[in-house]
């Protein structure tokens, strides 16, 4: 069986995190995206959040004036966010829950209560030329859902997986994103996965023929602390490849 291509979008969040802890204007997140860029990323994603913890406005406007690969815009349904967007129009905006306590997106949408919510956002950034993903958990019903409303992609969390001891409980949590991925290919969804991978996790999300797109950030901004963010890439993309390979047998 031949693999099918398997993009990389890395997420620079926590580059902007670090510049913020001291305020100023280093390190910089969009020398980091195009330095990835150049390194191999397939496409860039950031998340602008209400409280702009991280990415601030000024990010997004030199992201879609700077770089030449696609920008995934991370966001809210909220008002604000939907006008930003609107403005900017990247190539895709990725709609995720958002808390203002939580430390990081803590799961997926939930889709099914929201439905009447998120029709709206889906229809208008559609109608802008705007591919919409929707960030969900690995459920079928959500899936079914997303699809209703008119949304062209969907992100599985991938988070409880990553944080799952290896070993029975981390095989039935992958168990359940190979079969939301599989569906999710039935209905007519692209499937993209993220939160949480790391070089040692990585592998078997990769594996999953369905899954055509990952999003990797805090752990490769970490690692690139110590490696450099090109060796970084380079080496996760070595580790997607291999479990690419693995899952086409």
């Amino acid at each position: 069986m031949d693999t099918k291509p398997l993009r990389l979008g890395v997420n620079i969040d926590h580059v902007a995190t670090v510049r913020n802890a001291r305020g100023g204007d280093n390190p910089c997140p969009v020398r980091a995206a195009l330095l990835a860029v150049h390194a191999g990323a397939d496409g860039i994603t950031a998340h602008l959040r209400e409280d702009r913890r991280h990415i601030r406005d000024e990010d997004i406007d030199r992201l879609m004036a700077e770089l030449h690969k696609p920008l995934n815009l991370e966001m809210a349904a909220t008002a604000e966010m939907l006008a930003i967007a609107l403005r900017h129009r990247p190539h895709a905006v990725c709609l995720v829950p958002e808390k203002r306590a939580e430390r990081t997106t803590e799961g997926g949408l939930d889709v099914i209560s929201k439905s009447n919510e998120l029709g709206p956002y889906v229809g208008r950034l559609t109608d802008a030329g705007i591919r919409v993903s929707i960030f969900i958990g690995p459920d079928p019903a959500q899936l079914d859902m997303a699809r209703a409303l008119g949304a062209p992609v969907v992100e599985l969390h991938t988070g409880a997986y990553a944080d799952a001891p290896k070993g029975p409980k981390r095989d039935a949590e992958l168990a359940k994103l190979v079969a939301a991925a599989e569906h999710a290919a039935a209905i007519g969804l692209e499937c993209h996965a993220g939160h949480g991978l790391t070089f040692d996790n990585v592998g078997p999300i990769a594996a999953i023929q369905s899954v055509v797109e990952l999003n990797i950030g805090h752990f490769m901004m970490g690692e690139a602390m110590f490696i450099g963010l090109p060796a970084t890439i380079a080496e996760m993309r070595a580790r997607m490849d291999a479990g690419r390979r693995s899952g086409a047998v």
